[in-house]
């Protein structure tokens, strides 16, 4: 919400966002609490769901493009002089708000041992990253998780360099990002980062585990996390 406020302060008389479905689904959920209007672009892969959803928060949903990044370039192209540009992960101030997850951890009296986070643009990483270095926690590993098909942050520690991938192949769509965030990539550089892959039959599973344990069904995305949980992956392999 802070996100939204200081563009609504900037004069913004309109919010426009590119999303997979979650990021979308926040921009309008801000909007209608700010009472600013709200244009959503997202692919077509988006499943009914996740658009049912963004348009009963009151927002306008655009479908265009195979991807989020096809998405995203035509949000770009929506643009007007007075409309604010949010991105779904790229933007310090969405970094800072994801940031608050390890100030809720620290409030409670917990010294993490390691963070699990699902990884699409890298957003939701950037945010714990930037938190653990706020209370000192700097040296506490990070395990990224992505989907095989969406493992935009795996090819690009792989390579050495900001690279992405062609498609995307996954049934997690909410990661579907070509590229993660040049932050993201700078982060693997300065971090203790450990890039971890599983296959969707394994988020999926994941998610089922999770609503037999919890009752609470979560999205392949979130799965995908679980998945390294339930699975006790290893943290690091040095």
């Amino acid at each position: 919400m802070v996100t939204r406020q200081h563009y609504l302060a900037q004069g913004a008389r309109r919010f426009l966002a590119s999303s997979a479905g979650n990021a979308g689904l926040a921009v309008a959920y801000a909007g209608r609490k700010l009472g600013v209007p709200v244009t959503v672009v997202v692919p077509t892969t988006t499943k009914p769901r996740a658009i049912e959803l963004i348009e009963q928060e009151g927002a306008q949903v655009v479908l265009n493009g195979e991807d989020w990044d096809a998405a995203d370039a035509h949000a770009h192209s929506l643009r007007q002089p007075d409309w604010a540009y949010i991105h779904p992960f790229d933007d310090p101030l969405l970094w800072q708000g994801h940031a608050s997850l390890i100030d809720e951890i620290a409030a409670d009296g917990l010294t993490p041992d390691g963070i699990v986070v699902a990884v699409g643009g890298g957003g939701l990483m950037n945010g714990v990253a930037q938190g653990l270095d706020n209370h000192g926690w700097n040296t506490t590993p990070i395990l990224a998780v992505e989907t095989l098909g969406t493992d935009s942050l795996y090819a690009a520690a792989q390579a050495g360099k900001h690279v992405g991938i062609d498609h995307i192949t996954s049934i997690a769509t909410s990661l579907g990002a070509r590229k993660v965030s040049a932050r993201s990539f700078d982060l693997l550089q300065t971090h203790s980062i450990e890039c971890h892959r599983v296959t969707d039959g394994q988020a999926v599973e994941a998610c089922y585990r999770f609503l037999r344990d919890h009752r609470v069904m979560v999205e392949p995305a979130c799965g995908a996390a679980l998945a390294t949980v339930y699975e006790q992956a290893e943290f690091f392999t040095n």
